[in-house]
């Protein structure tokens, strides 16, 4: 299935505009969520395990264990705003509610259609990044100006899940079935990519796939700004994100297009 670069325009922003008066709609509901998420796990983590585990060796920095969590939480939260929005929300408001036909029915082409989904995602899950951040920052966990770098990549990672939930939508044939790259590929990411432990602590055969996953190098970059160190350079993440977002990208406008044509 080709692809039609030049079928892209600015006209994707007038679906993105779309998705935005719909969202306004339901936003105090959605608000709670980014809000209360960062409390949970501070409350948590930080009376029930800080006694426990003492201070996190970080990047040769000592810290304590919440502080070390607590970008994680913020690239774990743009990580599952921005998939769930191009899985489950994108395949209902293309199955069931016949959106994109009525959308097509414009001059609005497939592609716009398909990049305005991933960059209304990547807008939803940097909203929900910056109410967290602001949150953290609130209890100290976060080290400000630097934190607000987190905003650009939040868009930027964004990006990068949103494409890879975009094409999960152009592969699965039913709602259902989005357990399994939720189970395969989002938990392992949440579990394992430096987000409640560093990765420098897995046995040496384990490292390698922790490297792999595209969260643990949003996290890196999260913390690189958020509290001031990291173990993976900051070339390395961002290399590696532009190269998973691009591949991505593709793939979810050919697996879209094939499934929408079909």
């Amino acid at each position: 299935m080709t692809i039609d670069a030049g079928a892209i325009s600015w006209r994707f922003f007038r679906v993105w505009k779309r998705n935005l008066v719909t969202y306004q709609r339901i936003w105090k509901v959605n608000f709670i969520t980014p809000l209360l998420e960062p409390l949970f796990y501070v409350t948590a983590f930080g009376l029930g395990f800080a006694g426990l585990i003492g201070d996190v060796v970080y990047g040769g920095t000592h810290m304590s264990y919440v502080r070390y969590i607590a970008p994680a939480l913020l690239a774990a939260a743009v990580m599952n705003n921005a998939f769930f929005e191009t899985t489950y929300t994108s395949f209902v408001r293309m199955y069931y509610q016949n959106t994109f036909d009525g959308i097509l029915a414009t001059p609005i082409s497939l592609e716009e259609v398909i990049v305005a989904e991933i960059v209304w995602a990547a807008t939803k899950a940097t909203g929900a990044a910056v109410v967290m951040l602001t949150v953290l920052g609130l209890f100290g966990l976060v080290t400000f100006p630097g934190a607000l770098m987190v905003v650009p990549l939040a868009f930027f990672g964004g990006l990068a899940f949103a494409s890879v939930g975009m094409f999960f939508t152009g592969i699965i044939p039913t709602i259902d079935m989005f357990n399994l790259p939720v189970f395969l590929f989002i938990t392992p990411m949440f579990l394992f990519s430096g987000t409640f432990f560093p990765v420098s602590n897995l046995p040496a055969w384990a490292r390698p796939l922790a490297l792999a996953f595209p969260l643990h190098h949003l996290v890196e970059l999260f913390r690189r700004f958020c509290v001031g160190t990291h173990e993976t350079a900051t070339w390395i993440s961002l290399t590696y994100l532009s190269v998973f977002l691009v591949a991505f990208v593709l793939l979810a406008l050919m697996s879209m297009k094939r499934r929408l044509i079909q």
